[in-house]
Order: structure tokens, then sequence, then C-alpha cells
């Protein structure tokens, strides 16, 4: 099992130099103590897993399915819609994340059997009981709970290689977690152990079902995937940047508020951030024009929210995937409820000492091809 001991080290320099900061040595005994053990604990049940299923040595991943673009773009939305489709795609839930292991997955499933037919559910109503309590206050911000899929950067946690670690401290300049790509001597190391989660996770369910994965980070890791996975599929979001990228800002911001660093203390971090925001729509376009015959499609925010049976229809038909008649149906019932969905996400673009402008001249291409200043004005005018 792969873990990124320079990434580690450097956190760990961080935090002590953060000689004010109350949680220094809360987070230092987390750092220096909790992770080597958990790590040594997984790594056990890595290598268990080849002697214990055999077939892990066998397993492929075939034709991908990854679902990139800035975070608050749809991406999570797409996601969860194809994720329905659980005979053809295979994904991490929340929960599975926190246990890269294959041995470990299946243990806590059978525990999860254990206790529907011996204990009538009590240990699953503790755990909702939980969930509701830690992951409600934040529902309205982004849909979490331990059974949701979710994005598969968590999966990454075990190996020291997750943005969380920049959520839970801000220090942007400290880890970079998105321009993969650019980081040749990491960028097979992550990959070559990603690709050995997913294909735990594949084998979890069966083995013989698409892998379906969502991770905006991922916008810049998109040559990597290609190499590692050369017959992947790509889905890349797309949402006007003067709705999206204050929207994520706000989320990360509110993060770091609530675990009580002020606002000098993760000023530079967000200006890191919002310089990797344009990045976002950049990269995936300038890496898949290159890769002109991966199966890829761009996907608007709008006619997600609008359409989303429609939407979902263009992506399996760029992608050549099959929409069968149950799943269909499905997306036929569940339009309707999202239609009716509205984010009570409140963020303004002055928060972040950003403007409309500034952002349409880091993106002029993108408003050009996509029409978001027509489309907005359509939307301003009546009967337009």
């Amino acid at each position: 099992m792969y873990f990124d001991i320079d990434y580690w080290w450097r956190v760990v320099r961080h935090v002590w130099s953060l000689s004010e900061w109350d949680g220094r040595w809360r987070m230092l005994a987390r750092l220096l103590l909790w992770i080597p053990l958990r790590t040594v604990f997984h790594g056990l049940f890595f290598l268990l897993d080849y002697l214990l299923f055999p077939r892990l040595w066998f397993q492929k991943v075939i034709q991908p399915v990854f679902i990139i673009g800035h975070a608050r773009s749809g991406t999570t939305l797409m996601h969860r819609l194809m994720s329905a489709d659980g005979d053809r795609f295979s994904y991490f839930l929340y929960w599975e994340m926190f246990f890269p292991s294959l041995l470990q997955k299946k243990i806590i499933r059978g525990m999860g059997w254990f206790d529907a037919k011996v204990l009538r559910g009590f240990l699953h109503r503790k755990l909702q009981e939980w969930d509701d309590k830690t992951f409600g206050p934040v529902r309205h911000m982004h849909n979490i709970s331990l059974w949701n899929a979710e994005e598969d950067c968590f999966a990454m946690a075990g190996a020291f290689v997750s943005q969380q670690w920049s959520l839970d401290i801000p220090m942007m300049d400290v880890v970079d977690f998105f321009h993969l790509d650019q980081m040749r001597s990491k960028r097979r190391r992550w990959l070559h152990h990603y690709r050995e989660l997913v294909k735990r996770q594949l084998l979890l369910n069966g083995g013989h079902k698409t892998h379906l994965s969502k991770n905006p980070v991922m916008s810049g890791w998109v040559e990597g995937l290609i190499e590692i996975f050369p017959d992947a599929r790509f889905v890349v979001m797309m949402r006007d940047p003067t709705e999206c990228i204050p929207s994520c800002l706000k989320l990360v911001q509110s993060n770091w508020m609530a675990k009580g660093w002020d606002k000098e203390d993760y000023r530079n971090s967000l200006d890191i951030l919002t310089g990797i925001s344009f990045e976002h729509f950049r990269h995936p376009s300038e890496v898949l024009a290159i890769h002109s015959t991966t199966p890829q499609i761009v996907a608007g925010y709008r006619e997600l929210i609008s359409a989303p049976r429609e939407t979902v229809h263009a992506v399996y038909a760029a992608l050549g995937i099959e929409i069968l008649s149950i799943f269909d149906s499905w997306l036929r019932a569940q339009a309707e409820r999202e239609k009716k969905h509205h984010s009570q996400f409140e963020y303004s673009l002055g928060e972040f000492f950003l403007s409309v402008e500034e952002i349409r001249d880091q993106l002029p291409e993108f408003y050009e091809l996509h029409q978001w200043d027509t489309l907005a004005t359509k939307e301003e005018t009546p009967n337009a």
C-alpha cells in the first residue's frame, strides 16, 4: 500500500510551525501516532487481499468513467444520477473509502448482515443517528452521508493523498493535490495506488461492472488518468464560473471558519484556490483536445438542472453506453424531483474580492463557447 511520506512530512513540519494554534499538539499526535498506526493497519489488510482473494490478481479496470469539472458545477448531481444505474456501475460509498482493503469491506458488510438479521438493525439505527447529527448541519451545502456515493478523493486519504488535509488546515501552499499532471515523480505512484483501490471496489461489487468516479480535483489529473487507464471516458461538467467559483470558495471558507481559522490564517490559501479554480476549466479542455479519440462529453449545469433525463441520455450516447429501460424509468421519475430542487447555499463574488469582469477576462474562450452571458441576459429579461 502506497503512502506519500513526502507530503506527510511537509504537513508535520507545517503544523509544528503553527506555534500559536490551539490544535497544534492534537494534530501532531494525530500525524505522528494515529496516521502511522493506521497506515500499518491498512497495509497489512492490503497484503492479505491478494492472499485471500486470488481473483484480485486478474481484476481488470475496463473503460472507467470519470466525472470531472469545477466543484459546484453539477458533478455531484451527475454522479448521483449515474450511480443509480447500479447494475452497470461500481462506485465508492462514503463509508467504504475509509477502509481501502477488500477484506475490511467484506468484514464490515458481514457485520451489516449480522446486524440486520440478528440485531434487527440496532447498529444501523445508531449509525443513522450519528450520520444525521454529524452531516445534517452541512447538507444544505453538500448532501453527504455514510451511504451516499461520494467523490473518491477520500479513498486516497489512507495514502495521505487527499485534499481533506487542506480543508482541515489552510495550507494550499504546503501540499498540492491538483497539479498531478505536472508532478511526474508522484503521478505514477499515486495513480497505481488509485488503480489498486478501484480494483478492490470492482471485485467487491462483483468484478464485472464499470468504475464510476466523481472528483473535481481530478480535473488536474486528466493526462495521468489517460496514461494509467487508456480506455477511460470523461464527463466534464461545465457551469458559469461566476456561479461555481464563489460557491466553491464559500464552501471551503465556511469549512475553515467552522474549524476556528481566522481570515488571515486562510487568506493565502484562498488566493491559491482561486487561481486553481480557473485551471479547473482550462486543463481538462486542453488535455482532452489533445486526446480527441478519448470518449468525452461536456455537460452543462443548466441543462442538467432543467433537463436531467435528457442530459444523462446525451452523456450515455457520447460514451457509447446503452440506457436500460429500468434505469430510464427511474430517470423519468427523478427528473421531476430534481427540477424542484433549489440550493439554500448563499454566497456572493464580493466576499472574495472577485468581479464578474475579472472572471470573464480569465476565461474568455469559455464564455464565447458556452454563451453564458447570453443565457444570463435571457434569464434577466422577461419574455426574452
